[in-house]
C-alpha cells in the first residue's frame, strides 16, 4: 500500500472508535497483547485465532463498540491481504521454482566448489543470503540442512562452525530485507518507500551477517562442539533430476526482482520529476508486483525449462508453491487487522501523544516494542506486524530514509533472543540434534547478535543520512 493509500485509510478513520483516556487504552493494548500471547503460548491457539480474538478484546477492553472493532478488523485485514498478499504468494512461487528446479543446489555446489579451508563458514554465509532473498526461513532452513550436515561431515568442520553463519544468512535476509512477509508489513503500516528501505535493508544486513554469522561461530563452536549427528542426511531435491538450470541463470534469475526495485528508487532519487517517462516506466517495472511477477516468468525459463519440467509440472508446482502460505496469508491478514484496530481505538496517537514527552528516539522506540513482543509471543512476524501498527503514527514526520529506518528498527527488534515459544528455536534444536541448553547458547544467542547489531547499525545511519 502507498503512502497516499494508508492516508486515505486514515482519513477514513480520524474520529477514534472509543472515548477511552491513555490510562485505559494502554492497559487495554496490554490486555490484547497479553491475550494474544496467552492464547499462542498456553493454550497452542493458531496465530491467525489469537490475532483475531485478541483484536477483538482490544476493542471491548478500549470500550469500543463491538460492531466498529469487528469493522476495524475486517479493515485492516482486508487492506493487509490486499498490499502485500499477492507479493507472498509470488514470493513463494519463486522459492519452490528455485527448490525444485535444482537450482538452490547448483548455488551450493557451485560456491561450495570453490570455497574450502577457513572460507567454508563465510561461503555457507554467503549461499544462505543468496537463497534467502526469495525464501521463507523454515524453507531456507529446509533446503540448507542436507548441506549444512554434508560439509560439516565430509570436512570434519564443528557443526556450528558451518551451521550458524547458514542460520544467520537466513535470518537476516527474513527479518530485514523485503520481499519477506514481515519487512513487506512494516513497510505498509508505516507507509515507507519499499525502495529505499531495500537498500537500506542491504546496507545493514552485510555488516550484521558477518558479526553474527562467521565471526560468532567461531565462538559458538567453542561453547558447543558438536559434530553433525549421525543419521541419514536429508534428500536433496535435485537428486531426482537428469538436469538443472545453471549458475549464472539461477543467480540472476534470484537477484531480478531486488535489482529492478532497487533501481526504482536510484531512479526516483536522480529523476525526481513524476511526470518523466523514465521515471514511470522504471515506476511500474520497479513496483514490488511487476518485479516479482517478472522473476517468476523469468524463472520459467530460465529454472524450470533447463531442469526438464513440462508444462503441466509447471502449473502443479505453481499449486504446490502457494499451498503452504495459506496460513502464513492469514496471520498477516490477522495481523493487519489487530494494526488497524490499534490505530482506530485512538493507540497510534496515544503513542505518538506520549513519546512526546519521552526522550528517547522514535526509532529506538520501535525496537523495543519489536523485542517486547518478540520475547512474548515467539513469532517474529506476529511482534514485526504489532509494532508497525503501535509506532506507524510516528513515522507521519519522518523523512522518506528515516521511515525506512523504522521498519528496518521493527525488523531487528523482531528477531531478539528466540527462545522456547518460537517454532524456529525448535526446528532448529531438531535438525542439529541440539540440547535445549546448547540451541540457546548458540542459535538464541545468534539471533540476539543480529538484533542488537542491527538496531545499533539504524540508530547509526539515523546519524548521518
Amino acid at each position: 500500500m502507498t503512502r497516499l493509500s494508508v492516508e486515505m485509510l486514515a482519513a477514513d478513520t480520524v474520529e477514534p472508535i472509543t472515548s477511552a483516556g491513555h490510562a485505559q487504552l494502554g492497559i487495554a493494548v496490554l490486555a490484547g497483547i497479553a491475550v494474544i500471547v496467552l492464547l499462542i503460548t498456553q493454550f497452542k491457539l493458531h496465530a491467525f485465532l489469537a490475532l483475531t480474538i485478541g483484536s477483538l478484546a482490544l476493542g471491548a477492553f478500549a470500550g469500543a463498540p463491538l460492531d466498529k472493532a469487528i469493522a476495524s478488523f475486517t479493515t485492516g485485514l482486508g487492506a493487509t491481504v490486499a498490499g502485500v498478499g499477492v507479493l507472498i504468494a509470488l514470493g513463494a512461487i519463486l522459492g519452490k521454482m528455485l527448490a525444485d528446479s535444482g537450482g538452490a543446489d547448483q548455488i551450493v555446489d557451485t560456491i561450495l566448489a570453490k570455497a574450502g579451508g577457513r572460507s567454508m563458514p563465510w561461503a555457507m554465509v554467503l549461499i544462505a543470503s543468496v537463497i534467502g532473498l526469495p525464501l521463507f526461513f523454515e524453507v531456507g532452513v529446509v533446503l540448507l540442512i542436507p548441506v549444512v550436515l554434508m560439509v560439516a561431515k565430509r570436512g570434519n568442520y564443528s557443526l556450528m562452525r558451518i551451521g550458524i553463519p547458514a542460520l544467520a544468512g537466513l535470518s537476516v535476509m527474513h527479518g530485514l530485507v523485503p520481499p519477506h512477509p514481515g519487512p513487506l508489513v512494516a513497510i505498509d503500516a508505516v507507509g515507507a518507500n519499499l525502495g529505499v528501505t531495500l537498500a537500506l535493508g542491504v546496507l545493514i544486513a552485510i555488516p550484521t551477517v558477518v558479526v553474527a554469522g562467521p565471526l560468532f561461530s567461531r565462538v559458538a563452536a567453542r561453547w558447543v562442539d558438536v559434530p553433525a549427528p549421525d543419521r541419514m542426511i536429508p534428500q536433496r531435491p535435485s537428486e531426482d533430476l537428469e538436469k538443472r538450470p545453471g549458475f549464472g541463470a539461477t543467480l540472476a534469475t534470484i537477484l531480478l526482482p531486488v535489482v529492478l526495485m532497487l533501481s526504482k528508487a536510484l531512479v526516483d532519487i536522480v529523476v525526481d520529476d513524476p511526470e518523466h517517462t523514465v521515471q514511470r516506466v522504471f515506476d511500474v517495472v520497479g513496483s514490488p508486483l511487476i518485479a516479482l511477477l517478472t522473476a517468476v516468468l523469468v524463472g520459467i525459463f530460465t529454472l524450470l525449462r533447463p531442469a526438464g519440467f513440462a508444462k503441466d509440472r509447471i502449473s502443479g508446482l505453481v499449486e504446490k508453491g502457494l499451498a503452504p502460505i495459506a496460513g502464513i496469508l492469514l496471520i498477516v491478514g490477522a495481523g493487519g487487522g489487530f494494526k488497524q484496530t490499534l490505530i482506530d481505538c485512538g493507540v497510534g496517537q496515544m503513542v505518538l501523544d506520549i513519546s512526546k514527552d519521552w526522550s528517547i528516539p522514535a526509532l529506538l522506540l520501535a525496537w523495543l516494542i519489536a523485542v517486547t513482543i518478540r520475547l512474548a509471543t515467539g513469532s517474529a512476524t506476529v511482534a514485526t506486524i504489532s509494532a508497525a501498527g503501535l509506532v506507524a503514527p510516528l513515522a507521519a514526520d519522518m523523512s522518506t530514509t528515516h521511515t525506512a529506518l523504522l521498519v528496518l528498527a521493527i525488523g531487528a527488534g523482531s528477531l531478539f533472543f528466540s527462545h522456547v515459544n518460537d517454532a524456529g528455536f525448535w526446528l532448529v534444536k531438531e535438525y542439529f540434534g541440539l540440547t535445549v541448553g546448547q540451541n540457546i547458547k548458540t542459535w538464541s544467542v545468534m539471533e540476539t547478535i543480529i538484533s542488537v547489531v542491527a538496531g545499533g547499525l539504524v540508530l547509526l545511519l539515523s546519524l548521518v543520512i
